[in-house]
């Protein structure tokens, strides 16, 4: 059945569109004035704001689940979940574990990807296991690896991203064969001490992201700029995690300021995200949840809570970024970014659709025309 969302300040590009409907089944089928909606079933947005779903490069679980569970039920949980956030579809995250951990989790998502319900798997970002062990962050240090295109080859299809350090051995040639060969993945830096020559020389062999920008990479000083610096002065995308707690507020207002249409928003949430304050674990390693902060047990940052919504809160709130570039970042950007035909209320997309309030307080998640 047809369905119509009536009322609403629809978000399109870079503009807040009143006045108009939007008609779609399980894709976007008109965007017009004065349509014929007998036998449409309607949906009145109150005057509440309607744009795509939000898409999350970077996420490693929710609701209790995780990624490296492995099992088609952890998938299912958290596709379930999101959509309360208004994520729509996001990029299953791994982490660096044993190469038959990661493997395990990669054959399930290849199997169980097109088989759930919910927010929808548009691939793999595999974080690790190819990082510099000085910047493991909270992935496992004992287990990353050289670059191995062995360990991927089977999974080509389903990796959309690889998080990795150019600067370690056999990176170069790693991502030169990537880029060339397999241009569907987007390579990012991170979990990486490059120092800004490293860093740009990275970019030209192949490297166009850069992941969770600010942590788990040397800091940005004025004599030795590192990667930081030289994302700042390329023009790649990068991300960043939102809630104030990985990266100061008027650090978020410098790389929003400095990176614009290049900025993507990324939750990095892990099973905790959507559940209560208490001790989960991430990667095998336990984590302490509490007044919204993911901690190891020496204190490091273990990915975070964050809800994608919030992180939209929190940009706006934080930032001079407007409602629009903040919808942007999570929408157009990302999808942009992967290559896919998704990410904006137009003709022909999927029906991929959330309605919030000013506070970007979830009212409606809509997923190929089913509201969740």
């Amino acid at each position: 059945m047809k369905k119509a969302i009536i009322n609403g300040k629809l978000i399109i590009d870079n503009e807040i569109v009143e006045g108009k409907t939007l008609l779609f089944d399980t894709d976007i089928l008109c965007i017009a004035e004065h349509l014929d909606l007998k036998g449409v079933e309607i949906i009145d947005a109150k005057n509440n704001y309607v744009s795509a779903g939000f898409i999350d490069l970077h996420i490693h679980g929710s609701g209790g689940a995780d990624v490296m569970d492995a099992t088609p039920q952890a998938l299912q949980t958290i596709s379930s979940v999101l959509p309360q956030t208004g994520t729509t579809a996001y990029l299953a995250t791994t982490m660096t574990m044993s190469q038959e951990a990661i493997t395990c989790a990669l054959e399930t998502i290849k199997v169980a990807s097109g088989t759930l319900d919910g927010a929808k798997i548009l691939g793999v970002h595999l974080e690790g296991p190819f990082l510099n062990p000085k910047k493991h962050g909270a992935q496992d240090k004992a287990s990353i690896i050289p670059p191995d295109f062995a360990l991927i080859a089977p999974y080509i299809t389903q990796i959309k991203m690889i998080t990795l350090a150019p600067e370690m051995p056999h990176a170069e040639k790693f991502i030169r064969y990537l880029s060339t060969h397999y241009p569907h993945i987007v390579l990012s830096i991170g979990h990486s001490d490059a120092d800004f020559e490293q860093s740009k020389e990275s970019f030209e062999w192949g490297i166009s992201h850069a992941t969770h920008l600010f942590n788990a990479m040397n800091p940005y000083h004025h004599r030795k700029p590192g990667i930081v610096g030289a994302v700042f002065d390329s023009d790649i995308t990068c991300d960043v995690i939102a809630d104030g707690i990985h990266t100061h507020p008027s650090v978020l207002q410098l790389v929003h300021h400095v990176k614009q249409e290049k900025l993507i928003l990324i939750t990095d949430a892990m099973r905790a995200g959507c559940m209560k304050s208490g001790v989960y674990d991430l990667g095998g390693q336990k984590v302490i949840v509490e007044e919204g902060k993911a901690l190891l047990e020496d204190g490091t940052l273990a990915g975070s809570v964050l809800k994608m919504n919030e992180a939209l809160q929190k940009m706006t709130h934080y930032t001079n970024m407007t409602l629009i570039e903040a919808v942007n970042a999570v929408t157009r950007y990302p999808a942009q970014k992967l290559g896919v035909k998704m990410g904006a209320l137009k003709k022909g997309y999927p029906a991929d659709i959330v309605i919030f309030d000013e506070d970007f307080s979830m009212i409606t998640t809509i997923i190929d025309g089913k509201i969740q």
